[in-house]
């Protein structure tokens, strides 16, 4: 199976045009002769960096007025946002993982969340993961996930699971994917550089699967020129805001392809899927080295909400 990691940025904070790039990405995968692609985080509409670049408290105001702007073009699946690319993905017969900012538009109506799609090669969304645990600035725009999203799915090129970001550090929220017998983990994030590398070497060799990581490529010239606060945020306009580092590696450890870094562009890789599960013979965190007697593990998968409405008679 030819498996395709992106490594182009989006129109930052543009959802339409993203949009846009996005289903053209799935083209240019698909005329390649690949049958799955993976988007890195928040690609639609763009990883809010700014979180990072703006001081806490002085920056407040600064921060309200990009949350506002990203709000504005963030994923709403109450509205099918994502159909674009779900078209595109049964067009071309591709599984599409799609990191995404989304709008939680059933409940609130305001707040924001980090959230992966994977999307069947026939269409359908299979499951929207919305990350557990935001990270240090990302928690003054996004909300919290719950269990309800820790899913591996069945697609077109075998058993799909993903985690975002640095909700891969979380060991039991790993352990959880690697016990619903996971051929293909993807790891969209806005991390980098040899230890996030590292990391997902780890994580190929700990649970005995496909790993799939990659960062947005983006150099502040990306950033288009409408971006509230742009000069103040990237001043050097040669500044790669984030280099990429899209990589695969094979279950049990080693590199397959990448790490792609300061490009831009689509890494391709060759993988075999059923290579997953033979690989665990050695060691298969979930199955024969398990301890069950020793520790066990509970996921509340219930869908956690403020409200619950009762009809009445």
């Amino acid at each position: 199976m030819r498996l395709a990691v992106v490594q182009y940025p989006p129109v930052y904070l543009d959802k339409e045009r993203s949009l846009e790039r996005a289903v053209d990405l799935v083209a240019e995968a698909g005329a390649e002769g690949c049958e799955m692609i993976v988007f890195p985080e928040a690609w639609l509409p763009g990883y809010p960096t700014f979180v990072w670049r703006l001081a806490p408290g002085a920056g407040m105001g600064k921060t309200d007025e990009l949350f506002a702007r990203a709000q504005a073009n963030s994923i709403d699946l109450s509205r099918d946002d994502l159909a674009p690319v779900k078209a595109a993905a049964k067009e071309h017969s591709m599984v599409v993982v799609m990191g995404h900012q989304e709008l939680d538009g059933a409940v609130s109506g305001s707040t924001l969340y980090n959230s992966v799609a994977i999307i069947d090669a026939d269409g359908r969304l299979l499951n929207n993961h919305r990350k557990l645990m935001p990270t240090n600035p990302e928690r003054m725009i996004w909300g919290f996930g719950d269990g309800s999203t820790l899913n591996v799915v069945d697609t077109a090129v075998g058993r799909v699971g993903a985690l975002l970001c640095w909700e891969n550090y979380m060991p039991l929220a790993r352990f959880a994917l690697y016990a619903q017998s996971i051929d293909i983990y993807a790891a969209p994030t806005w991390d980098s550089g040899a230890t996030w590398l590292a990391t997902m070497q780890h994580i190929a060799r700990e649970g005995g699967c496909w790993v799939v990581g990659c960062a947005t490529a983006l150099k502040a010239s990306d950033v288009p020129a409408l971006v509230p606060y742009r000069e103040e945020l990237f001043p050097d306009p040669e500044e790669w805001v984030n280099p990429g580092d899209a990589v695969v590696f094979r279950p049990f450890g080693g590199r397959e392809a990448g790490p792609m870094s300061r490009e831009q562009g689509l890494l391709f890789a060759e993988i075999d899927v059923d290579a997953a599960r033979a690989s665990r013979r050695k060691f298969d965190v979930s199955g024969h080295y398990a301890r069950p007697d020793v520790f066990t593990l509970r996921v509340n998968r219930a869908r956690q909400t403020p409200i619950a409405f009762d009809e009445g008679d």
